[in-house]
């Protein structure tokens, strides 16, 4: 089977390899498309994703949909279109036992967090455990189906806000993840406001029912006029507004992931306003509501832009890493 991997920085190539076999309990999946996350684009361009370096070949990919191969158990017919929630959830701790997502020592899909690595989806084949596996509702196209995994990070996030049926939400940076927030906050029944530097992913935004959208390198956005900020872009001037933008006793949700070092942020909103600040990492279960939502929403499958094979990996993350042209982009297996 034809893998890709990433051997360093700038490095990739797709090889041929071994198809695996599954063992019990597990499933091989036929991948069809696997969506190009940042942190792909952090290990193919930096080779590292924050303290996260590549030091064996990295097969990439988190974000991915396909159909059953082979299932032992003959649980799942050969052929069941299907998802995959990445996670295996690690060593429980007190105090946080009802959010596996949080257990140190669990891994994830395409990263360089653990020794070995964890293989990603960025293959013909890809061997995961049955519990990891998701069956698509009839009507669900796989293709849409490689947006359950961003989707669900909204999700989460938006739970993390609480209800926001009628209120005014802000979405910082309208990236990938931003317009999937975008699309989750618009369907649980918020009015959405998006922001951006450039204005293809206001274009995206506007697209998946945002109301209304501020380009923030030409304007400002109003002091005090949102209960609820989720800051998708990862970039600290963009906290600062979302502080300032939050009305006092609101919530803001961090989303977008930030370098593991200090960076000014302008607090003195989080204090006077009694901001709730809240951090978002990856998600629970919140996948299978993703799965729901992309079932009775079909227009969020606008977000994806892009598809390339797996040979032509150079030029997909190029397109990916500009966000300009480009909102989600694929590989098609």
């Amino acid at each position: 089977m034809k893998s890709l991997l990433i051997e360093k920085a700038l490095t990739a190539d797709v090889r041929e390899v071994a198809v695996p076999e599954p063992g019990e309990g597990q499933v091989r999946l036929r991948v069809e498309y696997v969506g190009i996350c940042g942190s792909d684009l952090h290990y193919y361009y930096e080779g590292a994703n924050g303290a996260f370096v590549v030091r064996e070949p990295l097969v990439p990919g988190h974000e991915l949909s396909g159909r059953v191969d082979l299932d032992p158990s003959g649980a799942l017919a050969e052929g069941t279109p299907v998802t995959v929630h990445p996670a295996r959830f690690g060593t429980p701790r007190e105090g946080i036992e009802n959010a596996p997502h949080l257990w140190p020592g669990g891994s994830y899909l395409g990263s360089a967090s653990t020794w070995p690595h964890t293989q990603g989806a960025a293959s013909e084949y890809l061997i995961v455990e049955a519990d990891m596996v998701r069956v698509l509702p009839e009507g669900l196209p796989v293709r849409r189906a490689v947006l359950a995994e961003p989707l669900a990070v909204a999700l989460h996030a938006l739970n993390k806000a609480g209800d926001v049926a009628g209120r005014e939400v802000l979405v910082t940076g309208s990236g990938p993840i931003g317009l999937m927030a975008v699309a989750a906050a618009v369907a649980a029944g918020a009015r959405v406001t998006a922001t951006d530097v450039l204005a293809g992913p206001l274009e995206r935004a506007t697209a998946l029912g945002a109301a209304a959208t501020i380009d923030v390198s030409t304007e400002a956005v109003e002091p005090n006029s949102f209960a609820v900020v989720l800051e998708c872009s990862g970039v600290p001037v963009s906290i600062s507004t979302a502080l300032k933008a939050v009305r006092p006793g609101g919530t803001v949700v961090q989303v977008g992931m930030l370098p593991d070092d200090p960076r000014p942020v302008n607090l003195a909103p989080f204090i006077s306003k009694e901001v709730r600040y809240l951090g978002a990492f990856r998600f629970l279960d919140e996948i299978d509501r993703a799965v729901e939502l992309l079932a009775s929403t079909p227009g969020i499958e606008s977000a994806l832009t892009h598809e390339f094979a797996v040979t032509d990996a150079e030029e997909a993350f190029a397109t990916a890493r500009d966000s300009q042209r480009s909102g989600k982009v694929v590989f098609a297996l």
